[in-house]
């Protein structure tokens, strides 16, 4: 199959060397987009370890005060304050570029609020319930840094799987079949080389014999 796709000529051979320069090229800088996304990943997994441990700490200081909360107030104080505070929370979804790598983001939006911003129940308004209050809000905070976090770790380990494809491709398969065809091109080169010194030769040879021949016709008498 490689032998149908070449040509053996010299314009052949020197595009066939460009072509693996080139690939080559190609090949490295992408090894280097794998390992300075590698890098990176380590980063962001530090960074969502780090965003895991303060979520975990956020969502136990909510519990803490919402217990609190109930064993005080009771859980009708507490339930009627909860249906006044219902309120859909929207974020804003957009995208940035690290490494080059397009990557969703959650826009960063303050979640917690002052006292005097959060709604309560017209009967009951406590310190305590406004520590319930900040403490969960605090805890959603916690949950999108988290996710946004986690989207830019995801998205990059996708990246460095498609650099691999990508560098594999080339280190296994399209370089190995030009440096095929390259061979190939130089052995088929070589061997009409070969046949045209040999024909040379040849044609030296038949010149000699006449050469000789004629010369000893002119001194027979």
């Amino acid at each position: 199959m490689v032998a149908e796709q070449v040509t053996p000529t010299r314009s052949e051979l020197n595009r066939k060397r460009a072509q693996i320069e080139l690939v080559k090229k190609g090949r490295d800088l992408l090894q280097q987009k794998r390992n300075a996304l590698i890098e990176e990943l380590r980063r962001s997994a530090d960074e969502v370890l780090s965003e895991e441990q303060a979520l975990d700490e956020a969502a136990a200081a909510a519990r803490r005060a919402l217990a609190l909360a109930l064993a005080h107030d009771g859980p009708e104080t507490i339930g009627s304050a909860a249906l006044a505070a219902q309120k859909p929370i929207s974020v804003e979804i957009g995208s940035t570029r690290v490494m080059g790598v397009h990557v969703l983001r959650i826009a960063p939006k303050a979640l917690v609020r002052t006292a005097s911003d959060r709604p309560h129940s017209p009967t009951h308004s406590a310190p305590r319930l406004d520590a319930v209050a900040l403490a969960f809000e605090a805890e959603l905070e916690a949950l999108l840094d988290l996710a946004n976090h986690e989207l830019r770790l995801r998205r990059l380990a996708e990246a460095i799987r498609e650099t691999i494809r990508r560098v594999n491709a080339l280190e296994y398969i399209l370089l190995p079949k030009l440096q095929q065809q390259l061979k190939l091109i130089e052995l088929r080169l070589a061997e009409r080389e070969r046949e045209d010194i040999y024909r040379l030769k040849m044609v030296k040879a038949r010149h000699g014999r006449a050469h000789r021949a004629k010369f000893k016709q002119s001194f027979t008498p």
